[in-house]
């Protein structure tokens, strides 16, 4: 052999020492005063080279990058199962498909069944459940907390009830304690779609818990806007082991089988069993439990994933240190707008600020304001999603959801309230910037 042949991992080497120093040189974040985004990317060279190093396997899908993640995530959280998928939106339908399955026997899911959730928020919280042929029941949310009334629950309760589906907005936690008792009360299925609120806690019987970790099923997206990004992805996390079982089947093609991908064999028993009506000895890699579906996301999604988690703990910090300076800054506004507040027990881990202004019709002045001022704003989400022109055909026929009670503070949202960014990237001259021209925009005649 050649004196100057290079093994693989000499060569692997020197690829990634490239790999950083041009990450170094050429991806260095740079601020833009000129606009101030509502959220964006934070990484470095780290998130680079680990990419490059899963790409230099040329291992597509999911692999060794995807299982060190999903076991990374588990442990940062407390649980015991995580499942990577494509998106947030992935997650919240494999956690809800995942309460059809047949294997829940009489605690399944059926179609017309009710399930509780909220119409202020993201439409994926809800999707899911229409899509399946069960029936939303939106209740109203509060203020200045933006989530769950929970004296609505009791009202919202019928026979058919079987599972509660609620997202924490913005990274502020609902009412856990008090949902999660709900739900063990009249022993109803609690899924957290917590895509908004990574690394939020909850204080629970003197246990203080991560959000997502208290329901039976909690979701995570990481969708570059998120607390951590991999550029599209998310997670669905469990401590049960059927429903981790139920989730790994639905996520890959409704399969009976366990076996990770370009495994065979794993568990031993591929030609020996009989499943169904199928010839005895039928390759359980091809036997079907679920209709299900491919939701994997790949090794490369991953790898940038293992990177990001490191820095979730700085993100976090960074988010709730950035929230406060704008919550100090703004409290004198308070007679003007309403200044979000969490509960007692909940640590939050802001994904944004939301404002809501008192007096009625101001938000759309202060928004165009505030955008000619180069401030990106985002309404919340959906406001009233049953006002949405999705569910037009819906409203028109009578059928396909409930409302339980009055959605005033859910309408008022829809016409008064926005946010603002306070992901980590933003500088301390960019949020005296927003506070200003905040200021600005609540001042006389605008």
């Amino acid at each position: 052999m050649s004196a100057n042949t290079k093994s693989e991992q000499q060569a692997r080497r020197e690829i990634l020492d490239a790999v950083r120093e041009y990450a170094i040189q050429f991806h260095g974040q740079k601020e833009n005063l000129g606009r101030i985004p509502y959220a964006g990317r934070v990484y470095d060279e780290a998130e680079l080279v680990r990419l490059v190093d899963s790409a230099l396997d040329f291992w597509l899908t999911a692999g060794r990058y995807t299982d060190l993640f999903e076991t990374r995530l588990a442990d940062f959280l407390g649980v015991k199962y995580c499942s990577f998928v494509n998106s947030g939106s992935s997650a919240n339908l494999l956690a809800f498909m995942a309460l059809t399955s047949p294997l829940l026997g009489e605690r399944a899911i059926a179609r017309g069944d009710e399930v509780i959730t909220v119409a202020c928020g993201f439409p994926t919280t809800v999707a899911p459940i229409l899509q399946y042929g069960a029936v939303p029941v939106f209740v109203d949310v509060t203020l200045p907390y933006y989530n769950v009334d929970v004296k609505a629950l009791e009202k919202a309760l019928s026979p058919k009830t079987r599972a509660v589906m609620l997202a924490h907005t913005l990274g502020n936690p609902f009412a856990l304690d008090q949902v999660a008792k709900f739900c063990k009360d009249h022993n109803l299925w609690l899924i957290e779609d917590n895509c908004d609120a990574l690394g939020a806690k909850y204080l629970i019987n003197g246990k203080e818990r991560y959000t997502g970790t208290v329901g039976d099923i909690g979701t995570s997206s990481f969708y570059p806007a998120h607390h951590m990004t991999t550029g599209e992805g998310g997670a669905v996390y469990t401590n049960s082991p059927l429903l981790h079982k139920i989730i790994r089947s639905l996520r890959d093609w409704g399969r009976d089988c366990v076996c990770p991908s370009g495994h065979d064999n794993f568990c031993g028993h591929r030609f020996d069993r009989q499943y169904g009506e199928l010839p005895l000895g039928y390759d359980h890699k091809y036997v079907y439990s679920h209709f299900g579906y491919n939701l994997k996301a790949t090794d490369l999604q991953a790898a940038v994933g293992c990177a990001q988690l490191e820095k979730l703990p700085s993100f976090i910090e960074k988010r709730n240190q950035n929230f406060r300076y704008l919550y100090q800054s703004l409290a004198h506004l308070s007679d003007q707008i309403i200044l979000p507040q969490p509960y007692p027990e909940a640590t939050p881990s802001w994904f944004g600020f939301p404002i809501t202004c008192r007096e009625k019709g101001k938000r759309d002045a202060v928004v165009a304001f505030l955008e000619q001022a180069g401030i990106q704003t985002r309404m919340l989400f959906a406001g009233n999603l049953i006002r949405h022109p999705c569910f037009d055909a819906l409203r028109a026929e009578q059928r396909g959801y409930r409302v339980a009670g009055e959605l005033k503070t859910t309408d008022e949202i829809l016409t008064n309230t926005f946010w603002i960014g306070v992901y980590p990237g933003l500088s301390e001259q960019q949020l005296e910037y927003m506070s200003q021209e905040l200021h600005k925009a609540f001042s006389a005649g605008n």
